[in-house]
């Protein structure tokens, strides 16, 4: 039977992959989750470590689309995606870093991005109708969706960030590249800026614009995320009776969703560690059973994680059979049991994410920025609180979701010098920026959208 997809509000239909792609967001405001997932045994895992990463990202991908795509033509695809380096670097001991900071963007948003735009171009072969792509980014989505999109016949991205908070080099990467990729920098916080693209789908007046969206709200972003953790524990070399602790850094948490589709699918996931920075509404949410937004969201040096209300919360919610809205109202509690016993949330400071940055190049000599360091911050605390995982038949991996050189002034002053400078950032920065500043108000945007349709 075909994979259908259904809303976390449950008030529409189940529709295919190719129907949710395009559609983005739910009509009744939801986002699309899975009806079911292929379950793979340990031993298939095992055997993954005999793949590629296109040939393996094929292999798991490939049931969602539901017919819709030959393997031939979905392999070319990834092998399309994925031309680049995924290192898993050893740190000491059963202790892993899965670098996911060397594809076009330097960012892990590159692995669903560049994926979503292929079956997108796949989708609309012989199909002249315009489409407008909407996103909302607190630092490495745009870059990689303005980047996965660019150039691409009949489709026009338009891309929103928060004007005072992310980084000039994140910036710079969505900012030079023109043509059919459009930026605007909203005098407000990422909250704002996701506000914004949220209204604009749910606006008739904009409905022959052809809207979707490429945020982590649409679930073809979400699929090719899973895919690396299960690269990853390939990599590592698992004995059968291992599992493995992923310890992943979170602000909208579409990325810790990609990891719980893995355990879905039959990854030997034994926790996952999701710490945030100080827009802490989903720890608080773990600890105390109530969810409060962060209103307005906090300005933290790992800037891609200043989300006060994820909007990936409702699938989380999901996946422990709970309930939440776009609004964030929990209108049904998930099983909080089930949840503690998969997962561990803590919140980061900027300070310890700082320590934590400076105290990893000294001991181990290997250059984080700071989201990564929030997550090797999380995986000290859940051990701190269990010392008994630290020598347990498991081994512990880390994402590390972008290039240092992405925060050169923070690294300057913790350590005081700058990270070199990949080839891209060297020509992006002598390139022209070209973008709106615009105030948050939506009759601003929405006449911006239809000016530009």
């Amino acid at each position: 039977m075909p994979i259908l997809f259904h809303s976390t509000n449950n008030n529409c239909e189940p529709v295919s992959f190719e129907t949710a792609l395009f559609q983005g967001l739910a009509p009744d405001k939801g986002l699309y989750l899975p009806s079911g997932y292929p379950v793979f045994s340990r031993k298939t895992i095992l055997d993954f470590s005999n793949l590629s990463y296109p040939e393996l990202a094929c292999t798991l991908i490939l049931p969602f689309l539901s017919g819709t795509i030959s393997e031939q033509d979905c392999l070319h695809l990834t092998e399309k995606a994925y031309d680049f380096e995924i290192p898993l670097e050893k740190i000491t001991g059963n202790h892993y870093l899965l670098r996911l900071d060397c594809g076009p963007t330097h960012s892990f948003k590159d692995f669903g991005a560049r994926m979503m735009a292929l079956l997108m171009g796949y989708y609309k072969q012989g199909n002249p109708e315009k489409l407008m792509i909407l996103t909302a980014t607190s630092g490495d989505t745009g870059s990689a969706i303005a980047n996965a999109f660019q150039n691409m016949e009949n489709i026009t991205v338009i891309i929103l960030f928060p004007r005072h908070e992310i980084s000039t080099q994140q910036r710079k990467q969505m900012t030079t590249l023109g043509q059919n990729v459009k930026t605007i920098a909203i005098e407000g916080k990422f909250d704002d800026c996701q506000a914004l693209v949220k209204h604009a789908f749910s606006d008739p007046d904009l409905h022959a614009l052809n809207l979707t969206s490429a945020n982590s709200i649409n679930i073809g972003r979400l699929l090719p995320q899973s895919v690396y953790y299960f690269y990853s524990y390939a990599c590592a070399k698992l004995s059968p009776d291992e599992q493995v602790i992923f310890s992943v850094p979170s602000g909208n948490f579409g990325n810790a969703c990609g990891g719980l589709m893995a355990k879905k699918m039959g990854l030997p996931i034994s926790k996952m560690i999701l710490p945030t920075n100080s827009n802490d509404s989903f720890p608080k949410l773990l600890h105390t059973k109530i969810y409060h937004k962060v209103e307005p969201s906090k300005h933290c040096i790992s800037s891609a994680m200043n989300v006060g209300h994820p909007s990936n919360l409702a699938r989380l919610i999901a996946f422990y059979d709970g309930k939440m809205d776009e609004t964030g109202l929990m209108i049904q509690n998930p099983d909080f049991d089930s949840m503690h016993a998969d997962i561990f949330s803590q919140a980061i400071s900027d300070r310890e994410t700082q320590d934590t940055i400076h105290r990893f190049f000294q001991e181990h000599n290997i250059l984080i920025e700071p989201h990564g360091a929030v997550g090797l911050a999380g995986l000290h605390h859940y051990l701190r609180l269990h010392p008994e995982k630290a020598d347990s038949n498991q081994r512990f991996i880390t994402l590390e979701t972008a290039h240092p050189a992405k925060f050169p002034e923070e690294i300057r002053n913790i350590l005081s010098f700058e990270p070199d400078l990949p080839a891209s950032f060297t020509e992006q920065n002598v390139k022209e920026e070209k973008y709106e500043i615009m105030d948050g108000k939506y009759r601003f945007f929405k006449e911006y959208l239809l000016s530009n349709q």
